[in-house]
Protein backbone atom coordinates (compact mmCIF):
# COMPACT_ATOMS: atom_id res chain seq x y z
CA UNK A 1 0.00 0.00 0.00
CA UNK A 2 1.62 3.16 -1.17
CA UNK A 3 -0.08 5.65 1.90
CA UNK A 4 -0.25 9.54 1.74
CA UNK A 5 -1.17 12.27 3.91
CA UNK A 6 -4.12 14.49 2.94
CA UNK A 7 -7.39 15.97 3.20
CA UNK A 8 -11.27 13.80 2.93
CA UNK A 9 -13.62 15.60 3.23
CA UNK A 10 -14.88 18.08 1.69
CA UNK A 11 -13.44 17.08 -1.20
CA UNK A 12 -9.99 15.36 -1.09
CA UNK A 13 -6.31 17.20 -1.34
CA UNK A 14 -3.02 15.39 -1.36
CA UNK A 15 -0.98 17.54 1.05
CA UNK A 16 1.50 19.88 -0.74
CA UNK A 17 4.60 18.07 1.22
CA UNK A 18 3.17 14.94 -0.53
CA UNK A 19 2.32 16.14 -3.98
CA UNK A 20 6.53 17.17 -4.04
CA UNK A 21 7.59 13.81 -3.11
CA UNK A 22 5.19 11.50 -5.02
CA UNK A 23 6.75 13.76 -8.02
CA UNK A 24 10.29 14.86 -7.20
CA UNK A 25 10.99 12.06 -4.65
CA UNK A 26 9.00 8.82 -5.59
CA UNK A 27 8.79 9.94 -9.23
CA UNK A 28 5.43 8.45 -9.23
CA UNK A 29 3.38 8.18 -12.78
CA UNK A 30 -0.12 9.11 -13.78
CA UNK A 31 -2.32 6.07 -12.79
CA UNK A 32 -0.50 4.73 -10.21
CA UNK A 33 -2.43 3.56 -7.30
CA UNK A 34 -2.07 5.31 -4.19
CA UNK A 35 -4.56 5.51 -1.29
CA UNK A 36 -4.76 8.92 1.05
CA UNK A 37 -6.13 8.92 4.62
CA UNK A 38 -6.62 12.29 6.90
CA UNK A 39 -5.09 10.58 10.19
CA UNK A 40 -8.50 10.86 11.62
CA UNK A 41 -9.90 7.39 10.45
CA UNK A 42 -10.74 7.77 6.78
CA UNK A 43 -9.31 6.66 3.55
CA UNK A 44 -9.30 6.73 -0.18
CA UNK A 45 -8.35 4.70 -2.55
CA UNK A 46 -7.71 6.18 -5.90
CA UNK A 47 -5.52 6.96 -9.09
CA UNK A 48 -3.18 9.58 -9.84
CA UNK A 49 -3.63 12.58 -12.00
CA UNK A 50 -1.10 15.21 -12.60
CA UNK A 51 -2.38 18.81 -13.63
CA UNK A 52 0.70 20.49 -14.75
CA UNK A 53 2.01 21.08 -11.15
CA UNK A 54 -0.84 19.89 -9.03
CA UNK A 55 -1.40 15.41 -7.95
CA UNK A 56 -5.15 14.57 -7.79
CA UNK A 57 -6.42 11.83 -7.12
CA UNK A 58 -8.99 9.63 -9.59
CA UNK A 59 -11.19 8.34 -6.40
CA UNK A 60 -12.45 4.73 -6.99
CA UNK A 61 -13.18 4.25 -3.07
CA UNK A 62 -13.35 5.86 0.14
CA UNK A 63 -13.90 4.22 3.99
CA UNK A 64 -14.75 6.29 6.54
CA UNK A 65 -14.42 6.25 10.38
CA UNK A 66 -11.92 3.02 10.32
CA UNK A 67 -11.25 1.23 14.07
CA UNK A 68 -9.02 2.89 15.79
CA UNK A 69 -6.31 1.09 18.32
CA UNK A 70 -7.75 0.13 21.62
CA UNK A 71 -6.50 0.73 24.27
CA UNK A 72 -5.30 3.94 24.30
CA UNK A 73 -2.07 5.52 25.26
CA UNK A 74 -1.04 8.91 26.44
CA UNK A 75 2.55 9.30 27.35
CA UNK A 76 4.03 12.77 28.55
CA UNK A 77 7.35 12.39 28.46
CA UNK A 78 10.63 14.89 29.40
CA UNK A 79 12.46 15.85 26.14
CA UNK A 80 16.19 14.58 26.23
CA UNK A 81 19.02 16.92 25.84
CA UNK A 82 20.07 14.65 22.86
CA UNK A 83 16.85 15.18 20.55
CA UNK A 84 17.95 12.51 18.61
CA UNK A 85 16.59 9.79 21.43
CA UNK A 86 13.36 11.95 21.74
CA UNK A 87 12.64 11.58 18.00
CA UNK A 88 13.67 7.98 17.96
CA UNK A 89 11.30 7.52 20.89
CA UNK A 90 8.40 9.56 18.48
CA UNK A 91 8.87 6.91 15.08
CA UNK A 92 8.99 3.69 17.21
CA UNK A 93 5.91 4.80 20.22
CA UNK A 94 3.68 5.99 16.76
CA UNK A 95 5.02 2.55 15.51
CA UNK A 96 3.05 0.95 18.26
CA UNK A 97 0.14 2.57 18.21
CA UNK A 98 0.32 5.30 20.70
CA UNK A 99 -2.61 7.88 20.71
CA UNK A 100 -1.54 10.93 22.33
CA UNK A 101 2.35 12.17 22.78
CA UNK A 102 2.86 15.45 25.04
CA UNK A 103 6.19 16.95 25.71
CA UNK A 104 6.33 18.35 29.70
CA UNK A 105 9.14 20.54 31.36
CA UNK A 106 10.01 19.03 34.58
CA UNK A 107 12.12 20.65 37.45
CA UNK A 108 15.44 18.46 35.93
CA UNK A 109 14.58 18.93 32.21
CA UNK A 110 17.58 20.08 30.29
CA UNK A 111 16.23 20.46 27.11
CA UNK A 112 13.93 23.56 27.39
CA UNK A 113 12.79 23.97 23.59
CA UNK A 114 12.13 21.61 21.00
CA UNK A 115 11.06 21.85 16.85
CA UNK A 116 7.52 20.89 17.74
CA UNK A 117 6.46 20.95 14.14
CA UNK A 118 9.33 18.73 12.87
CA UNK A 119 7.89 16.04 15.37
CA UNK A 120 4.79 16.17 14.32
CA UNK A 121 5.90 15.77 10.50
CA UNK A 122 7.88 13.10 11.64
CA UNK A 123 4.62 11.31 13.73
CA UNK A 124 3.06 11.43 10.19
CA UNK A 125 5.91 9.63 8.96
CA UNK A 126 5.38 6.36 10.99
CA UNK A 127 2.10 6.70 10.82
CA UNK A 128 2.05 6.36 7.28
CA UNK A 129 5.10 3.88 7.50
CA UNK A 130 3.50 1.85 9.85
CA UNK A 131 -0.10 1.76 7.62
CA UNK A 132 -2.41 4.03 10.50
CA UNK A 133 -5.22 5.57 9.50
CA UNK A 134 -5.23 7.54 12.97
CA UNK A 135 -2.55 9.71 13.61
CA UNK A 136 -1.68 10.49 17.07
CA UNK A 137 -1.61 13.75 18.44
CA UNK A 138 1.27 15.73 19.59
CA UNK A 139 1.36 18.67 21.96
CA UNK A 140 3.15 21.69 22.46
CA UNK A 141 5.82 21.49 25.12
CA UNK A 142 4.06 22.32 28.37
CA UNK A 143 4.93 22.93 31.94
CA UNK A 144 4.96 19.87 34.85
CA UNK A 145 2.75 21.85 36.91
CA UNK A 146 0.19 22.95 33.79
CA UNK A 147 -0.22 19.11 32.76
CA UNK A 148 -0.95 18.60 36.42
CA UNK A 149 -4.35 20.43 35.97
CA UNK A 150 -6.27 18.01 33.39
CA UNK A 151 -5.11 14.80 34.62
CA UNK A 152 -7.18 11.88 35.62
CA UNK A 153 -5.84 9.77 38.64
CA UNK A 154 -8.01 6.48 37.70
CA UNK A 155 -6.07 6.05 34.23
CA UNK A 156 -2.64 8.05 35.06
CA UNK A 157 0.46 6.17 36.53
CA UNK A 158 4.01 7.64 36.70
CA UNK A 159 7.69 5.97 36.17
CA UNK A 160 9.74 6.91 38.31
CA UNK A 161 13.09 5.54 39.82
CA UNK A 162 12.79 6.20 43.37
CA UNK A 163 12.67 2.28 44.81
CA UNK A 164 12.28 3.88 48.55
CA UNK A 165 8.79 4.49 47.55
CA UNK A 166 5.84 2.18 46.26
CA UNK A 167 5.61 1.22 42.94
CA UNK A 168 3.44 -1.47 41.44
CA UNK A 169 3.93 -3.48 38.66
CA UNK A 170 2.75 -3.01 35.12
CA UNK A 171 0.96 -6.43 35.51
CA UNK A 172 -1.14 -5.06 38.09
CA UNK A 173 -2.43 -2.20 36.17
CA UNK A 174 -6.07 -3.03 35.44
CA UNK A 175 -7.69 -3.69 32.09
CA UNK A 176 -8.50 0.14 31.31
CA UNK A 177 -9.71 1.86 27.92
CA UNK A 178 -7.20 4.25 27.81
CA UNK A 179 -4.02 5.24 29.78
CA UNK A 180 -1.41 7.87 30.37
CA UNK A 181 1.77 7.78 31.41
CA UNK A 182 4.51 10.20 32.16
CA UNK A 183 7.80 9.68 31.75
CA UNK A 184 10.19 11.73 33.88
CA UNK A 185 14.15 13.10 32.51
CA UNK A 186 17.14 11.59 32.70
CA UNK A 187 17.71 12.90 36.22
CA UNK A 188 13.98 11.41 37.09
CA UNK A 189 11.39 13.76 38.43
CA UNK A 190 12.23 15.68 42.01
CA UNK A 191 10.92 14.57 45.24
CA UNK A 192 8.66 17.39 45.44
CA UNK A 193 7.40 16.74 42.00
CA UNK A 194 6.63 12.75 42.68
CA UNK A 195 5.01 13.93 46.00
CA UNK A 196 2.41 16.40 44.19
CA UNK A 197 1.97 13.34 41.70
CA UNK A 198 1.31 11.04 44.90
CA UNK A 199 -0.86 13.68 46.81
CA UNK A 200 -3.40 13.55 43.35
CA UNK A 201 -3.93 9.96 43.77
CA UNK A 202 -1.32 9.19 40.52
CA UNK A 203 -0.44 5.73 41.40
CA UNK A 204 3.74 5.12 40.75
CA UNK A 205 5.00 1.98 38.63
CA UNK A 206 8.26 0.36 38.14
CA UNK A 207 9.29 -0.68 34.60
CA UNK A 208 11.60 -3.61 35.86
CA UNK A 209 15.50 -3.80 37.98
CA UNK A 210 16.79 -2.04 35.72
CA UNK A 211 17.29 1.89 35.29
CA UNK A 212 15.56 2.94 31.73
CA UNK A 213 17.02 5.85 29.25
CA UNK A 214 14.25 8.24 29.18
CA UNK A 215 13.56 7.52 25.60
CA UNK A 216 13.49 3.62 26.22
CA UNK A 217 10.91 3.61 29.05
CA UNK A 218 8.49 5.57 26.59
CA UNK A 219 8.85 3.16 24.07
CA UNK A 220 8.62 0.16 26.74
CA UNK A 221 5.48 1.65 27.82
CA UNK A 222 4.31 1.99 24.41
CA UNK A 223 5.41 -2.26 24.03
CA UNK A 224 3.45 -2.85 27.04
CA UNK A 225 0.52 -1.19 25.85
CA UNK A 226 0.57 -2.40 22.24
CA UNK A 227 0.74 -6.23 23.34
CA UNK A 228 -2.89 -5.36 25.09
CA UNK A 229 -4.21 -4.54 21.61
CA UNK A 230 -4.04 -8.14 20.39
Amino acid sequence: MKLFFGQIFPEILIDSDEQQHITKVLRMREGEEIFVTDGNGNLAKGNLIFEGKKVLLDVSEIKEELPNFSPKLHIAIAPTKNIDRIEFFVEKAVEMGISEISFILTEKTERKNISIDKLRKQAIGASKQSHRFHFPKVNDLTKFSDFMKNLDSENTFVAHCNENLKRISLNDIPKLENYTFLIGPEGDFSDKEIQLLADEGIKAVSLGNQRLRTETAGIFVAAWNYNKMF
